[in-house]
């Protein structure tokens, strides 16, 4: 490295070079005195000092190599041959065309179960709601059946006829079911609730028939967030089974078939409450 000097003006320049003396490289200093060109013959194993304007040496430290730049190698991905590719794409192929031939082979199953006023036309959205009407239809009809058959047994003021279509009921008017866990006992209604997914099927019999509690429960399940889809009424003297499809909203403030359940049941509560203090 070679150093250029100035007395009043600060200047320095360095040119690192090999030297044949000692088998090594040295420092070469320049002085420069009042347009002076001169050299000195010793070597330095360290950087001379600045010199300030006011003559005082300023230590420079020697700049560290820079570090190594070290490279990501790029992960090649398999190459996969032509004939790969046209195999995964026929593979493809044939099973889409299998999932399309079982789908039209189920929905011509499903057209012949019904009657053709449910299914006029043949598009997948038509054939697939008339099943859910259908079959909302034929569950009414089972209701009707089962409770009349009960009723027959036993006096419909005293037993509900319509037990028989409750599974697993949140609230329940039998006195043979005791309070725990999630059954509870109520003097209301028996009220069942299940749910898949954002969708709720909501059972209600009431033992004794009340004006405009179909109109009430309509509105309420709206103010719930509880947009109804289907609704079927059975009914058999007194008792009276309201079976509703819903579609549980965003806005919902419930999101579980318990919190559900005992909303409707304390809506019920409350039309009761209205209905003997009007």
């Amino acid at each position: 490295m070679g150093a250029v000097y100035h007395e009043n003006q600060l200047l320095f320049a360095g040119n690192l070079f090999d030297s044949g003396i000692d088998g090594g490289g040295g420092i070469e200093q320049v002085i420069i005195r009042n347009g002076e060109h001169g050299s000195s013959n010793g070597y330095l194993r360290s950087p001379p000092p600045f010199l300030s304007p006011q003559n005082t040496p300023i230590l420079v430290e020697p700049c560290p190599p820079p570090a190594p730049v070290h490279r990501k190698r790029r992960r090649t991905k398999p190459q996969k041959n032509k004939e790969e590719i046209e195999n995964q794409r026929m593979t493809h192929i044939a099973v889409e065309r299998n999932r399309r031939r079982q789908m039209n082979d189920h929905l011509a199953v499903l057209r012949s179960l019904m009657p053709p006023s449910y299914s006029q036309r043949g598009d997948q959205a038509s054939i697939v709601g008339g099943t859910i009407n259908f079959t909302k239809e034929m569950e009414k009809i089972v209701h009707f059946l089962e409770a009349m058959k009960l009723a027959r047994q036993v006096r419909p003021q005293d037993f509900n006829v319509f037990l028989s279509s409750f599974s697993f009921p949140q609230y329940t008017t039998s006195t043979n079911v005791t309070d725990c866990g999630e059954q509870q006992r109520s003097n209301i209604a028996d009220i069942e609730v299940s749910m898949v997914e954002t969708h709720a099927n909501i059972k209600v019999v009431v033992l004794i028939r009340q004006p405009k509690l179909l109109i009430r429960l309509v509105t309420g399940f709206h103010s719930f967030g509880l947009h109804i889809l289907h609704l079927n009424i059975t009914a058999v003297d007194p008792s009276v089974l309201y079976s509703f499809s819903v579609k549980v909203e965003e806005y919902c403030p419930f999101s579980t078939v318990s919190e559900i359940a005992k909303g409707v049941h304390d809506m019920l509560l409350l039309f009761r409450e209205d209905a003997q203090h009007p």
